[in-house]
């Protein structure tokens, strides 16, 4: 449930559009199968270590035909430094399966279909329509889910009713404040030790814990 006033939301929501106006991906991809594997291998693993393993993975796999012929050992071999590289492994190659077995090798973009793919679920799916579709969807991973919950925009416990109150709460420009939302779960509002001297939103602020900052270093934001 949303706990902020539609004033404080649509302040929260012009200061994340005015920051990060041209937020996109750290994710590096040239279409959509390189998304969509990125994406996968992302998950509870940073974008850069991702992006240290995908050149070599795509220059072995240059499409899902041949992801789709791959040996699983091969494919474990490329992303061992990747978190849980056995069970992403396993879903990649079965992905690439399922998408030449029942589409014809092309990649489905649309939402029902894509999580019916191994290893894609509701956020990966978002994630890859955000990015490669613009759509108006929501994504919350572990930077957006602390953020939305720092700044009082959910209290739900989990990932999908916070993405749902996301929702609710900012209705459109999804995808830009979805990607804003990431960099500054990233680089200021940090799990540990966030950047409060850098906030452009600490006045908004509802974490308990927020750091105590002198007027000097702070810059206020009043609301319009």
């Amino acid at each position: 449930m949303v706990r902020r006033k539609p004033k404080e939301i649509e302040e929260i929501k012009r200061r994340f559009l005015e920051h990060y106006p041209k937020a996109k991906t750290e994710l590096n991809y040239k279409n959509l199968y390189e998304l969509l594997v990125a994406v996968m291998l992302s998950a509870q693993c940073t974008d850069k270590r991702v992006n240290i393993i995908t050149p070599k993975f795509f220059e072995r796999f240059p499409t899902i035909e041949a992801l789709a012929k791959a040996d699983i050992e091969e494919v474990k071999e490329l992303i061992k430094t990747c978190s849980f590289f056995n069970n992403k492994a396993k879903n990649l190659v079965e992905m690439a399966k399922m998408v030449m077995e029942k589409y014809g090798g092309k990649i489905p973009e649309d939402e029902k279909e894509l999580i019916k793919l191994p290893g894609v679920g509701q956020k990966t799916a978002h994630v890859v329509m955000i990015e490669y579709l613009g759509k108006n969807l929501m994504a919350v991973d572990t930077h957006v889910f602390r953020v939305a919950h720092r700044l009082g925009l959910s209290d739900a416990k989990t990932p999908e009713k916070t993405e749902e109150d996301l929702v609710k709460a900012f209705k459109s420009d999804l995808p830009a404040l979805h990607q804003a939302m990431v960099l500054f779960g990233r680089y200021i509002c940090t799990a540990k030790n966030p950047k409060c001297e850098k906030c452009f939103l600490y006045d908004l602020c509802k974490s308990e814990n927020k750091k105590p900052i002198s007027s000097k270093e702070s810059k206020p934001h009043p609301a319009s």
